[in-house]
């Protein structure tokens, strides 16, 4: 992680109506850090120095269970914060997050303004606004599991995983994620190569149409 120093620091924040979430004067506080691919953001069992909003990138929320086995739960998009619910409550439980790309995040540092923070009526509004999407996002996904076959679900995370248009992510991990077996995985990977839509690049897969991909992940929203 590197911190962004003026003047870019400045252009980041003009680019973004960050400062405007808070009715009191938070500009000065606010770092402009950036993540490459791999990086935590967060490791499990931490209390996090800063309150995030990511504003490029995305990133990959995990947990450890208590036999050892990590699960993948979702990805974090731009728009969204991270460390809210340990700001909220001290005792809650951090998951790890990690990058699975390029990520630029404003750093609010919790020391200096949670205080503020936790008496802001703007902040906690938008707050409140942020996790009821995040609650939607994932009861929606749970749904999903349900109602759409593999191939619907399989496009759309490709879509959301990928990293300039490159997809590398361990199938196991994707096996619990998505609910199928492993074997369910490679024949609808094997589909999906075959069509075209993709195509096998060392450890990865290159997505070679786009377009075929968002059309059956958008089925999925389909009203």
């Amino acid at each position: 992680m590197h911190i962004v120093l003026e003047p870019k620091r400045s252009a980041y924040l003009g680019n973004h109506a960050f400062q405007s979430l808070f009715s009191f004067p938070i500009a000065d506080h606010i770092q402009v850090q950036v993540f490459e691919r791999g990086e935590f953001i967060l490791k499990e069992g931490s209390y996090p120095e800063y309150l995030y909003y990511m504003v490029e990138g995305k990133a990959k929320i995990y947990l450890t269970h208590a036999n050892g086995k990590v699960s993948l739960i979702h990805f974090i998009q731009p728009g969204t914060f991270i460390g809210e619910m340990e700001l909220l409550n001290e005792a809650y439980y951090t998951k790890g997050i990690q990058t699975s790309a390029k990520t630029v995040c404003f750093a609010v540092p919790v020391h200096a303004c949670k205080e503020q923070l936790l008496n802001d009526p703007a902040f906690l509004k938008h707050l409140c606004i942020s996790l009821s999407k995040k609650e939607m996002v994932m009861a929606a996904k749970y749904t999903q599991s349900l109602a759409y076959p593999l191939e619907n679900r399989l496009a759309e995370f490709l879509l959301l995983s990928a990293d300039d248009d490159f997809y590398k992510e361990k199938h196991t991990e994707i096996c619990e994620y998505l609910g199928v077996s492993y074997r369910h995985l490679l024949h609808v990977f094997a589909q999906f190569i075959e069509a075209g839509y993709i195509e096998k690049q060392g450890r990865g897969f290159l997505i070679k149409n786009k377009e075929a991909l968002q059309e059956l992940a958008t089925t999925i929203y389909a009203k």
